[in-house]
């Protein structure tokens, strides 16, 4: 910016000089005078378009810096941050579950072309980390981020992951995206790394993510006031994604029905929940687009639940188009569930 107004300035030598041959011709005939300025005019109009191509070209004509994510989640929040200057991709597409992607031939292509990647990590996307080290992306450099540094991950366990453990929930519950508070930490890291990279532009960054937040507490007032009547609800979740969402919103979550996450539920476990379910008089029971439903529908089925499909990224269903419109679409579905 300071660049581009020290150009702005320079158009004021070309003007003086011009001014000062104006005057200096206008002894000169009329006829003279006339062809004299409009010689002025078309140097005047020639200097203030080239200097306006001048500053503003090389702004325009700057590549977009180029982001990889592992989540859609975490491209709609770099989207935020960096606006027009940033071209983002997400590697996990919505349909997918993040914890269980296998990487594709394109996604090295694409980190290989990448200046900043950004992870949820807390072990939510441990593939990524040997997509990073054949790529050549290193912990701790310039163009990493790990997004879920300073979050106050919940459920640390510190746990060993075996076989048959399910997905690595060992370092905390990694679905810290899905408190919408967490954004602004989420988006203060990619802040930090944006600058470092492209620091001509940090002031445009640091603008894009406080408008951003300043939209998103709006929308937190709105949100709060909407799901007030499922406060203490009892309600039950496929996976256990929703602990930062519960936490925010004042929901319970009283089961699951994996066992462990990533571990499919047995009969008995089944049985079980069957049992709580109707002893809480369970009125709702989530699960994700990519989830089963078999075993959902069947407990709904023996206990008059209703079953609600949200979605935990940005994209997994219709009207979750980015960060703020996923929560939106999310307690929209469940207000209208227990409105039923």
């Amino acid at each position: 910016m300071r660049g581009t107004l020290h150009k702005l300035s320079a158009w004021r030598v070309p003007l003086t000089r011009i001014a000062r041959e104006r005057r200096a011709q206008s002894d000169l005939s009329p006829q003279a005078g006339r062809g004299a300025r409009k010689r002025a005019f078309t140097l005047v109009l020639f200097t203030l378009v080239a200097s306006l191509l001048a500053a503003v070209g090389p702004g325009m004509a700057q590549e977009r810096l180029a982001i990889v994510t592992t989540t859609s989640d975490l491209r709609s929040l770099s989207e935020a941050v960096g606006g027009d200057r940033v071209a983002v991709t997400s590697l996990v597409p919505p349909s997918f579950d993040p914890e269980d992607y296998q990487p594709r031939p394109q996604d090295l292509a694409r980190l290989k072309r990448a200046r900043l990647v950004v992870r949820v990590g807390l072990d939510f996307d441990l593939w990524f980390d040997r997509l990073i080290a054949q790529a050549g992306v290193r912990r701790g450099e310039a163009g990493y981020v790990d997004a879920s540094f300073a979050i106050a991950a919940l459920e640390v366990r510190g746990a060993s992951i075996g076989p048959g453990d399910g997905h690595a929930h060992g370092s905390g519950n990694p679905h810290y995206w899905l408190d919408p508070k967490n954004a602004e930490i989420i988006t203060g890291n990619i802040l930090e790394a944006l600058a470092r990279l492209d620091p001509g532009s940090a002031p445009i960054y640091e603008a894009n993510r406080l408008a951003f937040l300043s939209r998103l507490d709006r929308k937190l007032s709105e949100w709060e006031a909407k799901l007030a009547p499922l406060n203490g609800v009892p309600l039950v979740a496929y996976h256990n994604s929703w602990a930062y969402f519960a936490r925010r919103f004042r929901l319970e979550f009283v089961g699951f029905v994996e066992p462990k996450p990533g571990v499919p539920a047995s009969p008995a476990h089944i049985v079980s929940l069957i049992g709580l379910m109707r002893a809480r008089n369970v009125p709702i029971i989530v699960r994700q687009p990519h989830e089963p439903e078999k075993d959902v529908t069947f407990l709904a089925g023996r206990t008059g639940s209703t079953v609600v499909v949200l979605a935990a990224s940005v994209g997994a269903r219709p009207g979750a188009d980015d960060y703020l419109s996923l929560f939106d679409s999310n307690i929209a579905a469940l207000v209208a569930a227990k409105a039923r």
